[in-house]
């Protein structure tokens, strides 16, 4: 007994040591970290409406920017939000894959693909955030990089409100193209995102809106299209509806939010820090994600008969290969974004 009380204490010593550690590296870095700047200070695409301080400077060394995790600018919370979502997510996963056997059950696989596709999507938001304000390159690299995981959380989305949500009317209707036709949107609305942040340098900031609101919008609707009669012809004996609506209320919510910068426009740099839209649309959208898996892992369990008959062994697999041939896609148009964007900057390096 006393020897197993000592290999704890022993094992709490060393994880004591370790954070003393991690603190004593922060407390060097500090004082070498450049202080946050103005929105006059950084490029005109940097910049976020009416938010007027807090920005890092660009061009400093990496570690600077990843040290920022832990610094006071207007990124922190973005970063943040998505940061312990994604470990929220973490957790969900290997609480389902107690119950669930995702190797075997090909019936189980867009359940998956929706978990690992919200695990990247937020994944990509921390990089993003964390880092696309080291210099014009690395912004325009890493926002591309976050605008391929939002199309491919789309197409996450698509697959399990096909899979598991609809309807045998709905799907008679719509099963030889509803997935191909999610595919095409998902990437259009990379397409879209990466299009309105390539223009963000020399066209109104509406422009960028449009861009990534209407492909976005038009993913969305028919995203959840499969839900929305169940929705409409609401059951209490249906236990995952209320998460359902949940995840629509959020997913609304959240829109409002990515679209009008309210609480800045109405409190112009008092939010520069806290309160930004931005902010509270990540903390909306990660809601929405978690009431749209739980949804999806309850309709997995208790419509098992119907989506059995619907769905033949082959359709999981194929839809795994369309999320691969989703992901490449975006990929693709991302790097050819990247592309414009470097001759548009090698252009201005050369003129200047």
């Amino acid at each position: 007994m006393a020897t197993i009380l000592m290999e704890s204490i022993g094992r709490v010593f060393i994880s004591l040591q370790q954070i003393r550690q991690v603190l004593q590296l922060l407390t060097d870095a500090a004082p070498s970290m450049p202080g946050t700047v103005r929105d006059t200070e950084v490029p005109s695409y940097f910049r976020e409406r009416y938010v007027c301080t807090g920005y890092r400077p660009l061009n400093q060394n990496w570690r600077y920017y990843f040290l920022s995790l832990f610094q006071r600018h207007n990124e922190t919370l973005n970063i943040w939000t998505h940061l312990v979502a994604f470990l929220v997510l973490l957790i969900k996963l290997c609480q389902l894959t107690e119950n669930v056997d995702f190797i075997s059950d090909r019936h189980s696989w867009p359940l998956l693909i929706l978990v690992l596709s919200s695990l990247t999507y937020s994944a990509f938001s921390v990089v993003a955030h964390l880092l696309g304000g080291k210099s014009d390159l690395a912004h325009y690299c890493f926002y591309f990089l976050d605008y391929v995981g939002v199309a491919q959380y789309q197409y996450g989305s698509a697959v399990v409100h096909f899979y598991y949500a609809v309807d045998e009317s709905v799907h008679g209707l719509v099963s030889g193209i509803f997935m191909p036709t999610a595919t095409i949107l998902s990437c259009l609305s990379c397409l879209g995102c990466c299009y309105g942040k390539y223009c963000n340098h020399s066209l109104p900031t509406w422009v960028r809106k449009v861009c990534q609101v209407v492909p976005s919008a038009l993913a969305y609707s028919w995203d959840i299209s499969p839900v929305a009669k169940r929705l409409f012809f609401w059951s209490s004996s249906d236990p995952a509806i209320i998460y359902h609506f949940g995840q629509v209320a959020f997913f609304l919510s959240c829109a409002f939010f990515f679209t009008c910068p309210l609480l800045e426009r109405c409190f112009p740099g008092r939010c520069d820090f806290v309160g930004q839209s931005h902010q509270i649309f990540h903390v909306f959208l990660s809601c929405c994600t978690l009431c749209q898996i739980h949804a999806s892992y309850l309709d997995f369990v208790g419509r098992r008969k119907l989506y059995s008959s619907l769905h033949g062994s082959g359709d999981a697999v194929l839809f795994v290969g369309l999320y691969v041939v989703t992901l490449i896609m975006c990929v693709g148009i991302a790097a050819l974004m990247l592309r414009k964007v470097k001759q548009v900057l090698d252009f201005k390096s050369k003129s200047k």
